[in-house]
């Protein structure tokens, strides 16, 4: 997260009726139905903007751009190849497109997925559609990245607000504070903010939080190297003892501090390595 951008290394998929106050960097932008995005859009393939949706800012795109009924861009949309265009859509600053332009209401990326899939069936390709919804599904770190925005998301400069889980992946560095039903962070992740939710919270190794973490009904999980600067509040609380944190720490249900058991050997008398064994409760 930037001043101004969110930039993601692989696509974004804005839900209905979510609220960014950052613009979007990403190979592909996907955004749904009344989406507000406060910026500008940059990407290097695809730009699908759904019906209702309100951009402040400038469209980029090094591909085509499809944008459903009613789209309002206050800024100039600037497209490589073709423009599919519904009707009623504003573009304040005028437009540049280089492909074909199109005037049709395009379909929305949920059904155009759905039809996809459906038209493969038909065609019985059924190896086909098991490894199109293999590679979208899949958690292979190699691949492509995605970042998936719920809908009724709320990101702006002060907080990062969904009324579902929050999934964070690892190498971040996210502005804002955190609500959610629950969250579970990967490893090497910066936040600056606190993080609040109804549910368990997981922080991965190596992770800096600026701030508090607390959770009303949950357990709170923290692995090795991590630091928080605030306070952690849980029902329960497991850390790992290389952890550190600046604040207090209140759990009615208690405190387990997890410490690595380095006096195991193997066959040969070579000392073994066996991480969380032994849990200490204060």
């Amino acid at each position: 997260m930037e001043e101004h951008s969110i930039v993601v290394r692989g696509d974004v998929l804005v839900g209905n009726y979510a609220e960014l106050s950052y613009g979007l960097i990403a190979a592909t932008v996907i955004a749904g139905e009344h989406v507000k995005i406060n910026g500008n859009i940059l990407s290097e393939n695809d730009v699908r903007i759904d019906m209702w949706s309100e951009i402040t800012g400038d469209v980029r795109t090094k591909t085509d751009a499809y944008l459903g009924e009613f789209v309002r861009i206050s800024g100039k949309l600037f497209a490589a190849g073709n423009l599919d265009v519904g009707n009623n859509v504003r573009i304040d600053g005028g437009y540049d497109v280089k492909g074909w332009l199109v005037v049709r209401n395009p379909l929305p990326f949920v059904m155009f997925v759905f039809l996809y899939l459906m038209a493969l069936l038909r065609f019985g390709s059924e190896e086909e559609v098991e490894k199109a919804l293999a590679e979208l599904f899949s958690e292979d770190e190699s691949g492509n990245k995605v970042m998936s925005i719920p809908d009724k998301t709320k990101i702006d400069l002060e907080a990062i607000k969904t009324t579902s889980r929050a999934i964070i992946g690892n190498y971040c560095r996210l502005l804002g504070n955190i609500r959610a039903r629950y969250m579970r962070m990967g490893k090497h992740v910066t936040l600056f903010g606190s993080i609040r939710t109804t549910g368990d919270i997981t922080i991965g190794r190596d992770c800096i939080i600026h701030g508090n973490l607390v959770t009303t009904k949950g357990k709170v999980n923290i692995e090795r190297n991590c630091k928080v600067l605030g306070k952690v509040q849980a029902d329960s609380i497991v850390m790992h003892e290389t952890s550190k944190v600046d604040g207090t720490l209140i759990a009615p249900n208690g405190v387990v501090i997890e410490r690595d058991d380095l006096e195991g050997v193997d066959e040969s008398g070579k000392r073994l390595f066996y991480g969380f064994t032994l849990l200490e409760d204060i």
